[in-house]
């Protein structure tokens, strides 16, 4: 009897323990939300043990992507006084600031992006999707002329699947290298984040028929475990290496 009843009762808690326990769906909800606490929390320690982000900070330098303009600029003496530049996907507006200090007073900056950008000294801050006609146009009047620069620090969010983030990654320089051809002056440069190997095929061929010269470069300050590179093209032929009828004013 003794022991009937204690094996019916030992049913009845493995049975409440099952009941306990998170279904399928829920386990794999826990296994992300865990997957996303170890990602900012690995993203945190490599901020704080980063020293460009410490550096940004005391120079005032609103991200450390600053560096890498800095970096590149110092290799390459892009940045000159009295040019017009501008930056795409500007905020938080690090390249805006290193652009701001190389062109200097004689110098024009222009930080584009959809979202709203805070004021930064010496910078002029368009609002708008560098798609649109309109936001070409608005652009061209703020500069009153062609821009000598177009600078894009721009990169669509992470999938983590290899081939389809280099695809969105190309997708982005494409559309910034659109936008550089309807504002660029002859003999214009253009700087973009991409990805290592994600600079074959159509694009690389575009560029080097626009371009005098294309090379893709990885400053010190991009992290070496990121696949990110930026593609310089310095040397605009004009609106007749695309294509396309130059526009008017």
């Amino acid at each position: 009897m003794t022991g009937d009843s204690g094996s019916d009762g030992d049913r009845v808690r493995r049975r409440r323990r099952r009941e306990r326990k998170p279904a399928a769906g829920g386990g794999g909800r826990l296994v992300r939300a865990k997957g996303r606490k170890d990602s900012s929390r690995e993203w945190l320690q490599r901020q704080l043990s980063d020293p460009y982000v410490a550096e940004a900070k005391r120079l005032g330098y609103r991200s450390r992507a600053a560096f890498k303009l800095i970096e590149i600029d110092d290799k390459y003496k892009l940045l000159k006084s009295g040019m017009r530049v501008v930056d795409l996907g500007a905020a938080p507006g690090g390249w805006c600031q290193v652009a701001r200090e190389r062109v200097g007073e004689r110098g024009q900056v222009v930080g584009l992006d959809l979202l709203e950008l805070e004021p930064l000294p010496g910078v002029e801050i368009l609002q708008g999707d560098m798609n649109e006609p309109e936001t070409v146009d608005r652009l061209r009047a703020r500069l009153g002329g062609p821009a000598d620069a177009v600078l894009s620090d721009m990169a669509p969010n992470a999938t983590g699947h290899k081939r389809t983030d280099q695809l969105r990654v190309l997708a982005v320089v494409e559309a910034a290298l659109d936008f550089a051809e309807r504002v660029l002056a002859p003999g214009g440069m253009f700087l973009a984040k991409t990805m290592q190997s994600g600079g074959t095929g159509e694009l690389a061929a575009r560029l080097k028929r626009e371009f005098r010269q294309v090379r893709y470069v990885k400053p010190p300050a991009s992290r070496s475990a990121s696949a990110e590179t930026y593609v310089l093209a310095t040397g605009y032929r004009g609106p007749q290496s695309t294509g396309a009828p130059p526009e008017s004013d």
